[in-house]
């Protein structure tokens, strides 16, 4: 646990690789200057930091890999902004400030013994492969994993020798991908594997996947723009997901990552809540009572 000062001062990390992962989301792998530091970062899947560009700003990003796999800490960063206009200019030998890992995380001890279905739009992917990987990495402790994935299309594709490794018969888990354009690699995908692709958003992956989810045995995660929320949980809540076993991250409007700015309060006056101290990893069961989670 970081001492209350030590949680406003950027830690020096330099970038040791950056990897194009489509137009606009590049993966940062970094380590830390201090060597101890280094050996003692430790993190769950769900948590993120926040990355300071010296002379630029600081940006809130998830960690993207869980800490079962060795090697350095690895960033998805999308370019949406100043900070990470920033970051995208930077490569090989820069240095960074790194704050954190801050926030809870998804309950991946609890989950074993039982099957857990993965559901990602987008972006969300970043925060669901420390999920994938961690479960992959300890796959005898879990049952049945399925991984509900919705992209534009192929070049928008996160990890995509990852969340593609089922169709090649390399892993321990299941993908159903939907796409929202017919580009080539669509038509290839529809005419190889018509079971786990479909034209559409992410929801219209759910009847793909209805016969290998089994909502008494299950606990579901899910990732992704806010928009999509309200559409998958009314889908997991049709299916008789228990809302306790359903959770989402809640990656919004977060700049300290201690509760202190206030800029990431969700709720109203009868219960409030701080995504970046309470959360940003909530069950269903919890946002219920939180005005304007979702």
């Amino acid at each position: 646990m970081m001492l209350q000062e030590e949680q406003f001062i950027p830690k020096p990390a330099e970038i040791l690789e950056v990897n194009d992962m489509t137009s606009i989301e590049k993966l940062f792998r970094l380590k830390f200057i201090d060597e101890e530091l280094e050996r003692s970062f430790n993190y769950m899947p769900g948590q993120f930091v926040q990355v300071s560009v010296y002379g630029v700003g600081e940006t809130t990003i998830s960690i993207c890999k869980s800490r079962t796999r060795p090697g350095p800490l690895e960033l998805l960063v999308r370019r949406v902004g100043r900070v990470t206009n920033a970051l995208h200019k930077l490569k090989s030998g820069d240095v960074v400030g790194i704050r954190g890992p801050f926030g809870n995380w998804f309950p991946v001890d609890e989950m074993e013994g039982h099957d857990v279905l993965l559901i990602s739009g987008g972006l969300g992917m970043a925060p669901l492969r420390g999920v994938l990987q961690h479960i992959l990495d300890r796959r005898e402790r879990y049952g049945e994993v399925n991984l509900l994935y919705g992209v534009k299309g192929y070049e928008e594709t996160l990890f995509k020798d990852e969340v593609l490794s089922p169709f090649k018969g390399e892993a321990g888990f299941r993908s159903f991908i939907s796409f929202e354009k017919d580009d080539e690699f669509y038509e290839s995908m529809m005419k190889r594997h018509p079971q786990f692709i479909k034209k559409g958003v992410v929801t219209v992956l759910f009847d793909l996947a209805e016969s290998y989810i089994d909502p008494s045995n299950s606990y579901a995660v899910v990732a992704g723009p806010p928009v999509m929320y309200k559409f998958v949980l009314k889908e997991l809540d049709k299916r008789g997901f228990p809302a306790d076993r359903v959770y989402v991250t809640l990656e919004r409007r977060m700049r300290c990552g201690v509760g202190k700015c206030g800029h990431c309060i969700i709720g109203g006056a009868s219960s409030i809540a701080y995504v970046c101290k309470d959360g940003p990893v909530f069950s269903y069961f919890d946002i219920l009572s939180i005005r304007g989670a979702i």
